[in-house]
């Protein structure tokens, strides 16, 4: 359905993944049907909305990390809502040049990227599924970041946890693998249960018994992303797979900031074929 701007209409009846994420990283592009599915997981996982924003924070670093090695353009699959100091605008503030596409399946995100993104130099937002790997990377937007063979950063961040074993995350990893450029780099970063696995299990049901087919989360362990990553094609730049807050942290972590509570496991990869300095 569309609103009388031609714009994906937002319903606000029903919570979106989008929206959740939003309210936990504390912006503004929520509604309270949203705000009730993280409150009701924050009551099962009280560190709750540390994983969020941990991932944010992780998001921030590596976006830096492959500006400073010369990467201006960004495929963002599974954006969600881009606010709260996002990818365009961290690139942006190295380069401001620098190009981003966003790619999210969900209508709200993709309506809420419309209106925020409207005017916004270098930044597009495409209503697609990253499962679609031969239809996002045919489109016009993307085919401009990858035609010159200049690199470009994919980022796959708090995503890969949707990709059921059914929906062949191997082959979808790796065909975006087959079309990154030389020097490019892939941010990664998934759900996991291994350090709280009975409260976690709980919180991903109470989080999947509103979420449709597509947005159902699955949890893996380190061993499995591992596999993920290197049967995709992807090697590790140090340090390698790990919480987020240890992924290059800037500064030293507060002694009361656990890095186990972002339940989250991350990295930045490059294809094995090439590499890139890191």
């Amino acid at each position: 359905m569309m609103d009388s701007e031609g714009q994906p209409a937002v319903d606000t009846t029903v919570p979106s993944p989008a929206r959740i994420y939003d309210y936990a990283l504390g912006g503004a592009q929520n509604f309270a049907v949203d705000r009730a599915v993280l409150d009701q997981i924050t009551e099962i996982f009280p560190s709750t909305p540390q994983p969020a924003r941990d991932n944010r924070d992780f998001l921030r670093r590596a976006v830096r990390f492959c500006g400073e090695r010369g990467i201006g353009r960004f495929l963002d699959l599974g954006s969600g809502i881009p606010t709260v100091d996002n990818v365009h605008e961290v690139a942006q503030k190295r380069d401001p040049a620098a190009r981003v596409v966003y790619v999210d399946n969900d209508p709200v995100a993709a309506a809420h990227a419309y209106r925020l993104l409207g005017g916004v130099h270098g930044a597009t937002m495409l209503q697609q599924d990253m499962r679609d790997t031969e239809q996002i990377l045919a489109q016009p937007e993307v085919r401009s970041l990858l035609d010159d063979q200049e690199p470009v950063a994919v980022l796959m961040v708090a995503m890969a946890h949707y990709l059921k074993d059914a929906d062949d995350p191997i082959k979808i990893l790796s065909a975006y693998r087959e079309a990154m450029p030389p020097g490019s780099y892939l941010v990664f970063s998934h759900m996991t249960g291994d350090d709280f696995p009975e409260q976690l299990a709980q919180a991903v049901e109470t989080f999947n018994a509103d979420a449709s087919d597509n947005d159902q989360m699955v949890l893996r362990s380190h061993a499995e992303q591992q596999e993920l990553l290197e049967a995709s094609g992807f090697a590790l730049v140090d340090p390698g797979l790990t919480y987020p807050a240890c992924w290059r942290p800037q500064t030293t972590l507060n002694v009361d900031h656990d890095p186990r509570n972002a339940t989250f496991y991350a990295a930045v990869a490059h294809p094995r074929r090439h590499n890139p300095a890191v």
